[in-house]
């Protein structure tokens, strides 16, 4: 009896020499590649419509070096910065950012406050497990208050981000934050992060059972993605509930989709009012 051997569909947006995975077993990054790499195809668009920026970190893995495409592995904590100027020298190209909740919210944090305040058309995937999980479990910008990391091993004295009220504060024009237990709301939400003319910022809420679900007693993947089906609340839901009923949620859902100025739009505007006045010579 023969067995054919099926690729799979998505298999022709992946590079061939790209044998294997610096991920994880159990690791949520896999989810999100798919995810991405589906709403990609879903849009009918080719790999060479796409620049992808990522940083340092876990999470900057997706992009680099699986995907079949043009793909820019930057300096911790400025792929934003990058991006910019990807964005800034090709204008028709998708600019797509994939990293972690320590690369893009601690050292790069202001990075992203600024492109989101200045609404760079760009999509940003933050993956955010709550820890530093390339480098051995450190305490993270987004780790729970009271939790026993690396560096904290009595607990966690500080309070975390919400990345998404983050982003949203700084005027960003489409917010959304999934878990890892979603992963057809993240395509839904990827295809309108892609499309978007402006800043597009995805927070992907994923498990890391090696560093963050080991060191801090919340179980293996299985059990941390459990944990995710049983604690998120959608943002319609959220909004009849109690703050104190909140607490320990995850309130899942797309939070912004505003339409307003976007930076390289206005930037080619005042040049060409620079121009027109003799203000270029």
């Amino acid at each position: 009896m023969s067995m054919e051997v099926c690729d799979h569909p998505l298999a022709k947006y992946i590079r061939p020499s790209a044998k294997s995975t610096a991920n994880c077993p159990g690791c949520g990054n896999g989810i999100l590649a798919q995810a991405i790499l589906q709403a990609i195809d879903e849009l009918g668009l080719s790999m060479d419509d796409f620049v992808f920026v990522s940083g340092i970190g876990c999470s900057a893995w997706i992009p680099s070096p699986s995907f079949f495409a043009d793909v820019l592995h930057t300096t911790h904590g400025r792929p934003i910065a990058f991006a910019t100027g990807i964005k800034a020298a090709l204008p028709d190209k998708h600019v797509m950012v994939v990293s972690g909740d320590g690369d893009l919210t601690a050292i790069g944090g202001n990075h992203l406050i600024h492109a989101a305040r200045r609404n760079i058309a760009m999509s940003v995937f933050c993956v955010n497990n709550g820890i530093y999980g390339m480098t051995g479990g450190q305490v993270a910008p987004t780790t729970p208050i009271g939790l026993s990391t690396v560096t904290t091993p009595f607990g966690n004295a500080e309070n975390p981000f919400d990345i998404c009220k983050l982003v949203e504060g700084a005027a960003a024009s489409f917010v959304a934050r999934w878990t890892t237990y979603h992963p057809r709301q993240i395509v839904k939400t990827a295809k309108k992060a892609i499309q978007k003319r402006g800043f597009a910022f995805v927070e992907v809420v994923s498990q890391c059972p090696v560093e963050f679900g080991r060191k801090t007693g919340m179980g293996n993947s299985v059990q941390m993605m459990e944990q995710y089906k049983l604690n998120s609340v959608g943002l319609a839901r959220a909004k009849t509930m109690a703050p104190e009923a909140l607490a320990g949620k995850i309130v899942v859902g797309e939070f912004v989709d505003i339409d307003k100025p976007e930076l390289i739009e206005t930037m080619a505007a005042v040049r060409a009012k620079a121009m027109a006045s003799g203000g270029g010579k």
